[in-house]
């Protein structure tokens, strides 16, 4: 399944649309610490299946959505839950932390 691609123009459709909870990875091509989570956040979404939605949004492409949600550092992981951020952390994470944000939104 995997981690799908979301811009300004499907934000509101994909993510505070959405009937589960999303986690938002907020990320750059030219991010390291982004390359190390990108595989962890794979993993969370093939074991996690139908209850959470896991997307990603490039910042350098698309700046509203990275403005309206005041991203200031990548990667940002922010969930949401019912159209509203719920909580979110900075930096490369560890899958356990990861999989305990997404949880606290289930």
């Amino acid at each position: 399944m995997g981690a799908k691609v979301v811009t300004d123009d499907t934000f509101v459709s994909d993510v505070l649309q959405s009937d589960k909870p999303v986690l938002v990875d907020f990320w750059a091509e030219w991010c390291q610490p982004c390359r190390k989570v990108s595989p962890v956040l794979e993993e969370i979404a093939n074991e996690m299946g139908d209850r959470v939605r896991i997307v990603k949004v490039n910042i350098d492409e698309n700046p509203e959505t990275t403005r309206a949600y005041r991203v200031m550092s990548v990667p940002t992981l922010t969930i949401f839950k019912g159209g509203q951020p719920v909580q979110s952390v900075a930096g490369a994470k560890p899958k356990g932390d990861l999989v305990r944000l997404i949880e606290s939104a289930l």
